[in-house]
């Protein structure tokens, strides 16, 4: 009856759209969440800007489609191909930020912490410090995964959590999540 997969998907999505507009559907449930980056693609290189080898800025993020009824947004960057891709032994963590305002649509390029939107918290990453911390691969091409959670939450003030203590409090509060997941090798390494 359907060519394609891809032809079923878009004729439910916008029956969905049309159920929305004729107000049968509550706007939220035709939304989902995204997360892009004016730096990168998703699934693209990481540009050396934003690495230990160039300036060590953290990427312009925005996001879109946050569910009406989100109290907080967590955004967790990490990288689970540490030390070596082709052998990897733990998940480096690179960004840990939480009770980010549902409201706010994004992070701008280089964001400093004064910068943050307003009621934004940060976690301790795996230098053991707050603050973006760019890739810097050992060796191989790691990938890097941004993803933005959206709570029914506001977690408060969990004293600059590491990530299991962070996902420990998100537990059971997740509405919808997005990801961002670009890559990096250093110049030179195998």
């Amino acid at each position: 009856m359907f060519r394609s997969r891809k032809s079923l998907t878009m004729i439910l999505a916008c029956g969905m759209l049309a159920l929305a507009h004729a107000g049968a559907l509550p706007a939220e449930h035709t939304m989902t969440m995204t997360l892009t980056s004016t730096a990168f693609a998703d699934g693209a290189g990481i540009p050396t800007l934003f690495t230990c080898e160039g300036e060590d800025l953290s990427p312009m993020l925005a996001w879109h489609g946050v569910p009406a009824n989100a109290r907080s947004l967590v955004l967790i960057v990490d990288d689970p191909d540490a030390p070596d891709p082709a052998a990897p032994k733990m998940t480096w963590v690179h960004w840990l930020l939480y009770d980010l305002p549902p409201t706010s649509n994004g992070l701008s390029q280089a964001v400093a912490p004064t910068a943050l939107p307003a009621g934004t918290r940060e976690g301790r990453n795996d230098w053991k410090r707050t603050g973006y911390g760019g890739p810097c691969p050992p060796i191989g091409r790691h990938r890097y995964f941004h993803k933005l959670y959206a709570l029914d939450v506001l977690l408060g003030d969990l004293a600059t959590p590491d990530k299991p203590r962070l996902e420990a409090a998100m537990h059971g509060h997740v509405l919808a999540s997005a990801q961002l997941m670009g890559t990096y090798q250093k110049h030179g390494a195998r």
